[in-house]
């Protein structure tokens, strides 16, 4: 059995659910997301809590058991707390400023750098080299902070770049390093 599969998943006092087939629909206080799941997946719906059934123990469908389980699990997280991931600028003269919903990034190149959000994405900064992307769907949050942390990635040699917080950045050494040892 799937371990993460066969929880059931417990409804906060705000938050319904709606099945219908294989498709999803929780609503909460935040918003409402919806997912289809695969065919092979079956959700029940009890008094205040979903369980998921596979129909057959096949190793694919195993694992769609799982995944099904955490994509709804995020969602009625989603809806009741929502996500949020934090990115950091670090480079001499790198900032972010806010531009109406988006954001203008100055990051090294000859010109700024703009960036809209996705629906149901809210970019703000805090000072001038943090951003912060919220949302309540776990999977565009993530999407949205790894397209701007693609724009400029942190660099090995200087540590100049666009991280996540907390993200740790492996240094090299420069050529100095290497030619100095050599000798």
């Amino acid at each position: 059995m799937s371990r993460i599969g066969i929880q059931p998943i417990i409804l906060p006092e705000k938050v319904t659910a709606l099945v219908d087939g294989n498709s999803v629909k929780i609503n909460g206080p935040l918003g409402e997301l919806s997912e289809t799941l695969p065919g092979e997946i079956k959700v029940n719906l009890t008094a205040s809590q979903l369980t998921f059934e596979r129909k057959s123990n096949i190793p694919a469908i195993r694992a769609l058991h799982g995944l099904s389980r955490a994509l709804v699990a995020n969602m009625v997280e989603g809806v009741t707390k929502g996500f949020e991931k934090r990115l950091e600028l670090v480079g001499t003269g790198y900032r972010a400023t806010q531009s109406g919903a988006g954001l203008s990034l100055t990051v090294g190149f000859s010109h700024p750098v703009a960036v809209e959000p996705l629906p149901g994405i809210t970019l703000k900064t805090e000072g001038n080299t943090a951003i912060v992307v919220t949302g309540i769907s776990k999977a565009a949050v993530g999407q949205q902070a790894a397209s701007i942390h693609a724009i400029r990635p942190p660099e090995p040699y200087n540590g100049k770049g666009i991280r996540y917080q907390g993200e740790v950045v492996r240094r090299k050494p420069g050529k100095a390093a290497k030619v100095a040892s050599a000798a």
